[in-house]
């Protein structure tokens, strides 16, 4: 395995880190998970860092985990943000054709217009992803390569995030001991896991429930067309169960788990429980049915909060392929029919596909692994982008670096644009 590079994933979830090792047989291609880990955290809320010590700490318990497993000592990663500050927006940029038919060239200016996106200060980009290209009149292009045409516009997604949450992820890592080869939106992350290429095209919404935020991406065409954060995730049912039993979070957190129900009517034998007393108070029972009547409606809500946001957004009714559901909260026993009664569509459960079918591959063939595993494939897709010297790589990547602001050297940001269409 030491002739191997290892591509990692790391995943800072409100209530977790995991981190994935995945490497590629140099003979056949195949890609292999030969690591991860896992740990609790308590140092981020909806997403966001907010104690930078109990982060870091995380981060390297789940990556000793990972490195005792994989032989690999981990320094680099690509690493996932979410959070309510992730912000979305449309660009555009024309350029004139050079020649008889639009060339390479042609499309690495384009794509470099693209890229010329102003930013506020306090605003960092994630991505810019080319959505569709115009040639003249001629709208719906793909793929403008070889094309005829005089004049040739692309429209483009543009993700960004707060600076400061940016900035305190970079200082997570770093304590921990990690170089953050690149900052992925992680309901992009989860997708490289998750759906298929056919899903893609048809029209799919990936429905992402952590603990702190529920992340909304839209494919459709094979490209990313929407992505939102939601604020309201699996934390909130345990808050609920807590608040309404009077119960510890370490507690209402096992209960959801042990005996939780999304939706009551997948309930086909009820029992009783025991909830356990608070500071040497008598215990109680509660049957699974109630326990669910305390959930559903925050589940519910969560469902109908992302439904509004697809809706808004536009492409609610071009979901041909459905819903996908995944992440750790997405285990709740009922979510899923829930969710078909809420969207009134197909809905299905979302487990990471493209990974190793043998040894430790299947440990990670999980929702809550969703995000970590698309993180480590990201990186595999996408390494000729950290192939480069460290400190090169510290400008480029490094949130306060001109490449993430509005002017300055596009290198390294530019790379990434042109390659969304061939690896996304």
């Amino acid at each position: 395995m030491s002739n191997r590079t290892p591509y990692v994933g790391l995943d800072i979830g409100t209530s977790k880190v995991a981190v994935v090792v995945a490497t590629r047989d140099p003979s056949t291609g195949m890609i292999d998970i030969v690591g991860s880990g896992i740990a609790p955290c308590d140092g981020l809320k909806r997403g966001v860092v907010t104690n930078i010590g109990k982060t870091a700490e995380a981060i390297n318990n789940a990556i000793e985990q990972a490195e005792k497993k994989s032989g690999f000592e981990i320094t680099r990663a690509v690493v996932g943000v979410s959070g309510d500050h992730i912000a979305t927006s449309g660009t555009k940029a024309i350029v004139t054709v050079s020649g008889a038919e639009i060339t390479a060239s042609d499309v690495r200016r384009l794509h470099h217009e693209l890229a010329q996106v102003r930013i506020t200060p306090d605003r960092r980009i994630l991505h810019v992803i080319p959505q569709d290209y115009v040639i003249d009149d001629l709208e719906g292009i793909t793929d403008p390569l070889g094309m005829s045409g005089k004049r040739v516009e692309a429209n483009g997604l543009v993700i960004t995030a707060s600076a400061a949450a940016v900035d305190n992820i970079y200082r997570c890592a770093e304590r921990a001991g990690v170089d953050v080869d690149a900052l992925v939106l992680q309901p992009l992350a989860s997708a490289y896991a998750v759906l298929e290429e056919a899903e893609k095209d048809l029209g799919i919404a990936l429905v992402d429930i952590g603990a702190g935020t529920t992340d909304v991406s839209v494919f459709k065409g094979n490209v990313l067309r929407f992505a939102s954060v939601v604020p309201v995730a699996g934390q909130k049912v345990t808050d609920d169960i807590m608040t309404v039993l009077s119960i510890r979070n370490l507690d209402a957190e096992q209960i959801k788990k042990d005996h939780g129900h999304a939706d009551g009517r997948t309930i086909m034998h009820d029992t009783v429980f025991q909830i356990p007393g608070v500071a040497g108070r008598t215990p109680t029972e509660l049957s699974k049915v109630v326990l669910a009547q305390i959930i559903e409606p925050r589940a519910a809500e969560t469902f109908e909060l992302v439904l509004q946001r697809l809706m808004d957004s536009g492409w609610a009714h071009q979901l041909n392929a459905g819903i996908v559901l995944t992440g750790g909260s997405s285990l709740l026993r009922g979510s899923d029919t829930l969710a078909r009664r809420v969207f009134n569509m197909p809905v299905a459960i979302g487990i990471p596909r493209s990974i190793s079918k043998d040894g430790l591959g299947k440990e990670v063939t999980s929702p809550a692994y969703s995000t970590a595993v698309g993180l480590a494939l990201y990186a595999l897709q996408h390494e000729d982008e950290f192939e480069t010297p460290a400190e090169e790589r510290e400008t480029q990547q490094h949130p306060v670096a001109a490449t993430q602001q509005h002017s300055g050297d596009q290198k390294g940001f530019l790379s990434k644009v042109k390659n969304w269409f061939e690896n996304l």
